[in-house]
């Protein structure tokens, strides 16, 4: 029987970030993609302006209610940018419609460069330690990282020791395993700290000097698809982050908004054969 995963997250009409990624990388590793949608915005909230949102809180318990009533069960939940007051029914969702063994993969995507993104209170980051507690797998960036543990932010400076103190914290929160992303020792070199609780692992690639919009949505989805294909963590990670820079590759400096993932879609399916 194929495996069913469900994410839950934004579409973001134009941008290609959210949902707009999440549902064809996945599918595109094979695995049966449901989509829940946490909210819906004309364009994600990274250089556009006059934005429309409407937040589907209040879809997410009849949404439930149908798919217990139709007995459906998922194999993996994972969730992405989620609103403000999301974090209870999402949680019961997962406890109702979790198949045996079900996982839960959870990236908090709510802040990057030191900032909460636009529209999240100073309290959330404390919401989304609920939705982290109890997850099989979480996905933060350092400043996510930071901000759940309601500490000051570095994005710079740093040494291994504080990148392995912060993975250490993360596990306190009650994730089982703990995928810290934009980690760097040294200048020519970005990646990810892997961490299952007793051993830590990296992987890196070559720092890619241009800019992209919805990156860390293409990382998150690419881990959620081939870790439900059987790669282990540090596998899924670093196919993750080699899709991530043939997006990058691929996409022109004009392309502002996002990043041409769907150039790397041939690719990924190479790498998970």
């Amino acid at each position: 029987m194929n495996k069913k995963l469900l994410t839950i997250q934004d579409i973001s009409c134009f941008g290609q970030c959210s949902l707009t990624v999440a549902l064809p990388l996945i599918s595109a590793c094979g695995i049966e993609t449901v989509i829940l949608p946490s909210a819906v915005l004309s364009t994600h909230t990274g250089g556009f302006t006059n934005y429309t949102f409407r937040d589907l809180t209040g879809d997410i318990p009849a949404i439930e209610k149908s798919w217990i009533g139709n007995k459906l069960k998922f194999d993996a939940f994972y969730t992405g940018y989620v609103c403000e007051n999301q974090i209870p029914p999402i949680q019961s969702l997962m406890r109702s419609c979790a198949a045996d063994g079900a996982l839960r993969i959870v990236d908090p995507v709510m802040a990057d460069n030191g900032k909460l993104y636009a529209g999240f209170s100073a309290d959330f980051p404390k919401k989304m330690c609920q939705l982290c507690a109890g997850a099989d797998y979480i996905l933060p960036n350092l400043t996510e990282a930071a901000f759940l543990l309601g500490e000051e932010c570095r994005l710079t400076g740093y040494d291994r020791p504080y990148i392995e103190s912060l993975v250490t914290r993360l596990h306190g929160l009650g994730a089982k395993n703990v995928v810290l992303t934009g980690v760097s020792f040294s200048p020519d070199k970005l990646g990810c700290a892997v961490s299952d609780g007793t051993k830590i692992e990296y992987d890196f690639n070559d720092r890619q000097a241009q800019f992209a919009h919805g990156t860390g949505d293409v990382f998150a989805s690419v881990f959620a698809g081939a870790l439900m294909r059987g790669k282990t963590a540090l596998q899924a990670a670093s196919i993750a982050a080699d899709v991530v820079c043939l997006a990058i590759q691929a996409t022109p400096k004009e392309h502002w908004y996002g990043v041409c993932f769907e150039q790397a879609i041939p690719a990924l399916a190479e790498m998970l054969k």
